[in-house]
């Protein structure tokens, strides 16, 4: 490997500074995120998609309260750490509205929102990742695919013994 192309392989030096975001931009990939949430929600657990809608409009907008705060608050915090806050904020016992937000969210399942936004996060490759693996050879496959697989049934096996422990 030549340095340059070491050099075409280096990540950014600064991640994307999320000040800086467009709002309205991620608004509407939440949307989309939340309809297909509904859909997993529906397949999982049976829970139709509008008896579930008012607890996924309640996250929706709890995220992009969350993500306006990591716009346009007067100190840096990420916006997940927005979003994790406003949601505590909500569901504080004694709260006006906390109940209501509480009982609508716990018609979603927490396992169904999340395993198509980990499946994407799985499967999205950027074209740096690319050029990485046409520069390392064929034998990254078979490191990667093992170590895939490892991860895969670590989190079968931890899963199974969670669920057999609660259930």
């Amino acid at each position: 490997m030549s340095a340059a192309d070491i050099k075409n392989t280096e990540l950014p030096a600064q991640p994307e500074d999320e000040r800086k975001i467009d709002i309205a931009g991620h608004s509407g990939l939440l949307l989309v995120a939340a309809v297909m949430g509904l859909i997993a929600n529906w397949v999982a657990t049976g829970v139709s998609p509008v008896a579930a809608l008012p607890g996924m409009v309640i996250l929706y907008v709890v995220s992009v309260i969350g993500l306006a705060l990591a716009r346009f608050a007067p100190f840096y915090l990420p916006s997940v750490a927005w979003v994790s806050l406003v949601a505590i904020l909500i569901t504080i016992p004694g709260v006006p509205g906390a109940a209501y937000a509480t009982e609508k969210v716990e018609a979603l399942n927490f396992l169904a929102l999340a395993t198509p936004a980990l499946a994407y996060g799985g499967l999205a490759l950027t074209r740096n990742e690319f050029q990485i693996a046409r520069h390392s050879g064929w034998k990254i496959v078979i490191v990667a695919i093992c170590v895939m697989f490892g991860t895969y049934m670590g989190s079968v096996v931890i899963a199974d013994l969670m669920l057999r422990i609660g259930g």
